[in-house]
């Protein structure tokens, strides 16, 4: 794992941590190896940990009401069944935190655009605009998606987070993060605390069915809990797995492991005395149906204990929603609080005491 270091004024700062999903769809293994289980088995007694469900993000490029609704409780739902404990964390909606948009526009008054330009998305966007060589550059870009590094920064500024465990291509939303917390400080009032992005090298990025990244937007997840609430979760699993592309090597021939979508995926959820059998069974030649059907093992053995406390959390919403209110009330007890100092220090105050 590893930390961008921190400066001598936050070594000595309690450990804050602070992690979001975007309602976008469903949970996949992707988002179960990189960010669920981590985060959880992250979180110990002495640090206190912030977990939200990033519906405001999710709006940026998701136009279906519908599916951000059902995103948001299949989501909740997931973070609780595998373990995350709403006593011990702050689990809250972004939505339900009022003074977070209020925080990103205060933040957006004082950060450069220079610095919005440079962001990867944006970006990646204006590129493929560019290719088309005949539309504008901003063509079908929203503000929602140039200004989205400023509401993650007021994400994590809001709670004064101190380390925020991200993968690899969510590292320049910290650095972004951490420059307009310093240029507010410098400006204004020290008020923010300058996160460090967690990265966790021994996180593997899951391949999907297609051997690209795992992405809701390449279509090839494997769903945690399926996504069909007709069919047995287990079943849906196990068809899921046995849709992995492969080639067509012949099941006694040797298979090269590092090359492989199966054992791409095993590692992430096998010991090291596993991982080291499977590949010796490739080196020895192994078919492809039976290496599924090994994957399936592993991965079901782990994810079925959460299975009966997702469907009970799916099939009563309101339980949910009251640990997301819960939450959400813890959330504003801080929110409220560093709003206030944040408003106080640009000059918007009470022009004077009023008796009660």
């Amino acid at each position: 794992m590893t930390e961008q270091t921190p400066t001598t004024s936050e070594e000595n700062q309690p450990k804050r941590i602070l992690t979001g999903i975007t309602t976008t769809g469903i949970p996949h293994l992707g988002n179960y190896v990189g960010a669920i289980r981590p985060a959880i088995e992250a979180v110990n007694d002495n640090d206190e940990a912030f977990f939200f469900l990033a519906d405001y993000h999710g709006i940026i490029k998701c136009f279906d009401p519908t599916q951000i609704h059902a995103s948001t409780k299949a989501i909740a739902a997931t973070w609780i069944a595998c373990g995350l404990d709403p006593e011990k964390v702050t689990f809250y909606r972004q939505s339900d935190i009022p003074e977070i948009p209020e925080l990103a526009w205060i933040l957006n008054c004082s950060c450069a655009k220079g610095l919005m330009n440079r962001a990867h998305a944006y970006k990646a966007s204006v590129d493929v605009n560019a290719e088309k060589g005949d539309v504008d550059p901003d063509h079908g870009i929203t503000m929602g998606l140039f200004g989205y590094p400023v509401l993650m920064a007021a994400d994590i500024l809001m709670f004064n987070a101190s380390h925020v465990p991200v993968g690899k291509d969510q590292i320049q939303h910290i650095e972004m993060a951490r420059d307009i917390a310093g240029t507010f400080n410098f400006k204004y009032k020290e008020l923010f605390t300058l996160p460090t992005a967690v990265v966790d090298e021994d996180t593997p990025l899951l391949t999907g069915l297609d051997g690209r990244k795992m992405s809701k937007s390449y279509g090839n997840t494997i769903p945690l809990f399926g996504d069909n609430p007709q069919v047995d979760q287990q079943k849906q699993l196990r068809k899921a797995i046995m849709r992995i592309v492969t080639n067509s090597q012949a099941p006694e021939e040797p298979k090269d492991p590092d090359s492989c979508n199966i054992f791409e995926i095993y590692k992430a959820f096998a010991t090291p005395a596993e991982i080291a059998e499977l590949r010796t069974r490739y080196e020895q030649g192994i078919g492809w149906g039976e290496a599924k059907e090994i994957l399936f093992q592993k991965i079901d053995g782990e994810i079925a204990p959460f299975r009966e406390r997702y469907n009970e959390l799916m099939a009563n919403p309101k339980e949910l929603e009251e640990i997301l209110q819960m939450g959400a009330n813890k959330a504003r007890r801080h929110s409220r609080k560093l709003l206030d100092k944040s408003r106080r220090a640009i000059g918007i105050k009470p022009l004077a005491k009023l008796k009660k």
